[in-house]
């Protein structure tokens, strides 16, 4: 009997290595422009005028766009082909970031923040799902999904870096600028690397109601929440929004089990602990992004660091980031993804916890270091883990749609998080201003409770995790675990 030669490794090509590079500087592209421009916040509000309530609406309408049409985005690559997706997606990136660095008005601003989220939208799960269709389930995925989750929890740091550079340098037009530059190399790239494909619907097959309720829904949700902490909440604007919200997602749900071409196929979930692997992105990163808002305010505004000063706090986190993922990568075939998650988990959610200790004169070395270094060391296994996890056993078909999932737990969950540690926040400084507290003592005790309740939200995650899929990246059945999918005409 004939030898069967193992199929070699296409990470170990060179073409496997550039393509793993440009798939996760396409990732990197994205997850800057979630933290890059919060540094800049202060220069932005003086230059385009913004209200403070109007200011939010700056990494709040990111994520939103961002997370609302990540199943659209996700969806339409695997329908119309990953790579013609992600091209359009960089393209629209490329364009509304120039528009946003020649904004006269927050209005215009605020529109180009909202038009970048949309193609990251687009960009990210076409990104993830040629990764997870081009790498071999096993050790070579999980190096590469390793890759890749050290870049999502890198690049939010180096932003903030980034960010303080630019700021500091050019002005802060550039963190708007540097898009356009970036996304001319990323095109070349990926027309050179990633081949072509032949679209397999038009664009009549796809569930418009389902994107328009569940985008819709997400809007009318995150808006609730950011608004409610100056409405009330018990007002009744508020509580309408609420429903509102809650009625048209409730829509979406029914629209997908009726509609023959669903946008997101609820059969998916039939995948053993997928779901638990995106609440758990969800509830973590809903945490986690408070950090990168707030502790940039704290140093700001409380510490009086200056732009660069900032950016510069954040290296530490940065490399720490990067070592732990590159560890969990190699400890995931030895241990699995479930006890990855929630150690990774339960340690940032310790770190989160060091720095809501953060006093009024406080010191990097002595307060801010330390916690900072557990969070990173936390985050990097909780980003690898559940990515591996919520990968696993998924078909090639739904590849973009796992991806597009995934990554609109993480950037809603962002999103819902922002709005609520802002209302937990600014509640508790306005009532210590109301008692004639010191303004420094007031914001920094509303730090201090966003970053406990942060550390709640991470614990309760790890908690989760326990339901997340456990995989060492063992080759999995993924027809027996998904319902196939209606043929396409």
């Amino acid at each position: 009997m004939a030898s069967i030669t193992p199929q070699p490794s296409f990470l170990a090509t060179r073409r496997g290595k550039l393509m793993l590079a440009l798939l996760c500087g396409v990732a990197f592209l994205d997850f800057v422009d979630a933290s890059i421009v919060n540094i800049a916040l202060p220069s932005i509000r003086r230059a385009l005028h913004f209200s403070v309530a109007g200011l939010q609406w700056v990494p709040s309408g990111y994520l939103l766009t961002y997370g609302g049409f990540m199943l659209l985005g996700g969806r339409a690559a695997d329908l119309l082909g990953r790579r013609r997706i992600l091209i359009a997606g960089v393209v629209v990136i490329g364009v509304s970031s120039l528009v946003g660095g020649f904004a006269g008005s927050s209005e215009v601003f605020v529109g180009a923040r909202l038009a970048q989220g949309l193609g990251a939208a687009m960009t990210l799960p076409a990104a993830l799902s040629i990764l997870t269709t081009s790498f071999k389930e096993g050790k070579e995925r999980n190096t590469a999904l390793g890759v890749w989750g050290g870049i999502a929890g890198l690049a939010s740091a180096v932003g903030v870096l980034l960010g303080g550079l630019l700021v500091e340098g050019p002005g802060w037009r550039w963190v708007m600028f540097v898009n356009p530059i970036a996304v001319l190399f990323v095109l070349g790239a990926i027309l050179r690397l990633i081949p072509g494909e032949r679209g397999r619907a038009r664009l009549e097959n796809f569930d418009v109601l389902g994107a328009l309720l569940a985008t819709g829904g997400m809007l009318l949700l995150v808006y609730a929440l950011v608004k409610a902490p100056t409405v009330g909440w018990g007002k009744t604007r508020t509580i309408a929004e609420l429903a509102g919200a809650l009625a048209l997602l409730a829509g979406f749900v029914a629209n997908e089990l009726r509609h023959s071409n669903p946008l997101a196929p609820l059969s998916i979930f039939r995948i053993n602990g997928l779901g638990a692997s995106n609440l758990t992105q969800l509830v973590a990163f809903a945490g986690v992004l408070a950090v990168f808002f707030y502790l940039t305010l704290y140093m700001q505004t409380v510490l009086g660091y200056s732009a660069i000063q900032t950016g510069a706090a954040y290296l530490p986190l940065c490399f720490a980031v990067a070592i732990a993922a590159g560890i969990t990568s190699q400890l995931l075939s030895r241990i699995g993804t479930r006890p990855v998650i929630v150690a990774g988990a339960v340690i940032a959610a310790g770190g989160m916890y060091w720095l809501s200790r953060i006093p009024v004169h406080g010191s990097f070395l002595s307060n801010l270091l330390p916690g900072m270094l557990v969070l990173s060391l936390g985050m990097g296994p909780v980003f690898v883990g559940v990515t591996t996890a919520a990968n696993a056993g998924v078909p090639p078909d739904k590849a973009g749609l796992a991806a597009s999932l995934l990554n609109a737990s993480q950037q809603v969950g962002g999103a819902l998080g922002l709005a609520i540690f802002t209302a937990i926040a600014t509640s508790r400084t306005n009532a210590l201003l109301a008692e004639h507290t010191p303004l420094p003592h007031a914001l920094t005790a509303g730090f201090q409770r966003a970053f406990l309740v942060g550390s709640i939200l991470i614990l309760a995650a790890a908690v989760i995790g326990l339901r997340a899929t456990n995989t060492r990246g063992e080759a999995a059945q993924p027809l027996r675990d998904a319902l196939p999918e209606p043929a396409m005409p």
